[in-house]
């Protein structure tokens, strides 16, 4: 049974809820806004107060007087139930000067309403009876006096514990309420106590009805909250949720936007709100009427919003300490992230440095790949045109030997014997074929690296500069650093190539490094780098 009545709330309650929701959101944001300008309305209110008591202070008329200090009762009644009291305190002060003791009764009715506001309904009972209706003639202050009969009478039936009393109470409450009705007054106060009485009837269309039309005829705000409440209050029996949050909604508006601080239409929005699930809107409803309640003094108000507080506080503190709770995991979670992210961009940053160590070996690597691959190149292409000019010289040279031969077998056998002697001592054919190969081997040296006198003088001081004569291709000692640079550094087989003495080699070698512009230890290692 107790799932099967779970079921019916959830088919039909929760979806009404939550289409009230839906249509009144531009309202309810309306009135977080009115809220959040409470002060600048309280202000307005503050400063329409302390006109009134401007103009009391420098009134000298005793009526003037009256009239000023009831209408700071009427701006504090709902605003500040204390200064309300004062207020009407002077009101009766002024009394004995005016000699008017019909207004003895509007008096004891205003300390009453005050009192009612109050929650001091004993006091508020006390100040009732004093009342003489007989005494009264004015058909507007008797319908104050039942109205205020009705509203003492009707929160005692709400806040009374005991049953039979609370019955008790609205039976008075609904016997009032009648006194009401039947004198048939035009004002709005009677329409909107007719429609409370439809309302408890069971008439709630009719009820609808009378308050919308009379407060199309209305421009009296004040009178247009109780008809907006009563209003809620029909759609409430109707069960008409979205309806009720709607009329309560614009109640509580009007309510702040009059500076009111005396209301129940705010803390009662904020139960219907935190069933809807919007726990904060709810709270900051119900902290906004606590706080008016307290300065206002008003004990009923106050009483309402701690029976509902505790409930929507424990559930807002709940929400909030999972909130906290998801905010520490939150944390948490950041926090091993961030240790893992620092982890890992450590982690990171060693492998990138050992990359960056990799790299930079890997590319002196292949500098020192694409050099030796250079030189072997370059070495590939001196052995191929130094074989090739070997190869040709010799063939040149047994071709000049065997010429030589037959010209010595010509003298040999014409008996020219003298000439044949002559011939053989003779060392002018060694002498052109040496000549012969150093311009051979000077021509395919710079054909190799004809830039090689340039870049081996700019190795040299300005004093030292080396350049062969206009005959010469290379002179001694250039041709002697070209066979360094083809990586012959061997002073034994330099002197054995151009036929000199080592020590000739050695002091040619010596006197150019000496004139090197660099580091003389160097020299020749750069040469061979030319």
């Amino acid at each position: 049974m107790k799932n099967f009545f779970i079921s019916l709330i959830y088919i039909f309650v929760l979806p009404t809820m939550i289409v009230a929701k839906s249509d009144n959101e531009n309202l309810l944001k309306e009135l977080d806004e009115v809220i959040s300008n409470k002060k600048y309305y309280h202000k307005l209110r503050e400063d329409k107060i302390s006109h009134l008591k401007d103009s009391l202070r420098k009134s000298g008329d005793v009526k003037e007087k009256y009239d000023l200090c009831g209408a700071l009762f009427y701006e504090y009644l709902h605003y500040q139930a204390d200064s309300s009291l004062y207020y009407i305190n002077m009101k009766h002060s002024y009394l004995p000067q005016m000699n008017k003791p019909e207004l003895e009764d509007e008096i004891l009715i205003n300390r009453a309403e005050v009192f009612g506001v109050m929650g001091m309904y004993n006091e508020a009972e006390i100040e009732l009876d004093k009342v003489d209706l007989h005494n009264i003639t004015n058909p507007g202050l008797i319908g104050y006096y039942y109205r205020t009969r009705r509203a003492c009478y009707g929160w005692l039936a709400d806040y009374t514990a005991d049953i039979k009393a609370s019955k008790y109470y609205k039976k008075i409450t609904e016997t009032y309420r009648d006194s009401i009705s039947m004198m048939n007054l035009p004002d709005m106060d009677s329409q909107i106590n007719n429609a409370e009485e439809l309302i408890i009837n069971g008439e709630f269309s009719r009820a609808i009805n009378l308050l919308l039309s009379c407060m199309q005829s209305s421009k009296d705000m004040k009178r247009n909250v109780y008809a907006n409440y009563t209003l809620s209050e029909a759609y409430e029996a109707l069960g008409d949720t979205s309806n009720q949050i709607k009329y309560l909604a614009i109640t509580a508006i009007m309510d702040i936007k009059m500076a009111e601080r005396e209301y129940a239409s705010l803390q009662k929005l904020a139960y219907l709100i935190y069933l809807q699930g919007d726990l904060d809107r709810a709270y900051r409803y119900l902290t906004c009427s606590m706080e008016d309640a307290v300065a206002s003094n008003a004990r009923l108000r106050f009483l309402e919003v701690t029976q509902i507080y505790p409930i929507i506080d424990k559930a807002y503190k709940k929400k909030e300490t999972e909130k906290q709770k998801d905010i520490r995991r939150l944390l948490i979670g950041i926090s091993i992230l961030a240790f893992l992210l620092i982890i890992a961009t450590f982690y990171l940053y060693y492998w990138m440095k050992k990359l960056s160590v990799m790299r930079r070996n890997l590319y002196h690597a292949n500098k020192k790949l694409v050099e030796a691959n250079r030189n072997l190149a370059q070495t590939g292409k001196i052995k191929e045109v130094y074989i090739a000019k070997y190869l040709d010289r010799c063939v040149i040279y047994l071709e000049k030997l065997e010429q030589y031969r037959r010209s010595l077998e010509k003298l040999a056998m014409a008996s020219k014997i003298d000439q044949l002697f002559k011939a053989i001592k003779s060392e002018e054919f060694l002498r052109d074929e040496r000549k012969m190969f150093y311009d051979e081997f000077d021509r395919s040296f710079l054909d190799l690296f004809p830039n090689f006198i340039e870049d081996f003088n700019n190795l040299l001081t300005e004093d030292a500069i080396i350049y062969p004569k206009k005959d010469e291709h290379l002179n001694t000692e250039l041709r002697i650093f070209a066979l360094i640079r083809l990586g012959v550094t061997d002073a034994n087989r330099i002197a054995h190539f151009l036929g000199y003495s080592l020590a000739t080699v050695y002091n040619y070698r010596s006197k150019i490094r000496n004139k090197a512009k660099g580091n003389k230890d160097n020299f020749e290692q750069d040469v061979m780098n030319l």
